[in-house]
């Protein structure tokens, strides 16, 4: 294995963030390796453990762009160190269903293996998002 400069596994992370929506997907699934597991917020809408491209595309990936308008992930600042990164941010969206919008901070956790996405560990309020399904 060839040593990956210093920054290199953060600029994977990054690419998945900024951009167009249709950009930020494709980066996401160009960088996920194929045994990847990303894990979302127990209380989170979408929680649980996906394992491959396919599995997070279909659960998580697919669910937000459908059930949600202007869903979007801001992150305000990245931290890596090694073969981890830290992205920390907003979402912010409107659930379709309710027409409740939301604001919740969020962290994700990456390990980066070989140039490729060999985790995610979601960090967020989900209650805030959770009142955004919630019917009165």
């Amino acid at each position: 294995m060839g040593l990956i400069a210093m920054g290199a596994n953060l600029e994977i992370i990054r690419a998945t963030y900024e951009g167009s929506s249709e950009d930020k997907g494709r980066n996401l699934l160009a960088a996920l390796a194929y045994d990847a597991t990303w894990t979302e917020a127990e209380g989170f809408p979408y929680a649980g453990t996906y394992v491959g491209p396919d599995e997070i595309a279909a659960g998580v990936s697919h669910r937000l762009g459908t059930e949600w308008v202007g869903y979007c992930a801001d992150v305000h600042n990245y931290m890596e160190d090694g073969d981890r990164v830290a992205a920390f941010g907003v979402y912010s969206g409107t659930y379709k269903a309710t027409g409740k919008s939301m604001t919740a901070s969020f962290a994700h956790l990456y390990q980066v293996r070989s140039g490729k996405i060999a985790s995610m560990v979601q960090y967020v309020d989900s209650n805030v998002v959770m009142k955004a399904l919630a019917l009165d």
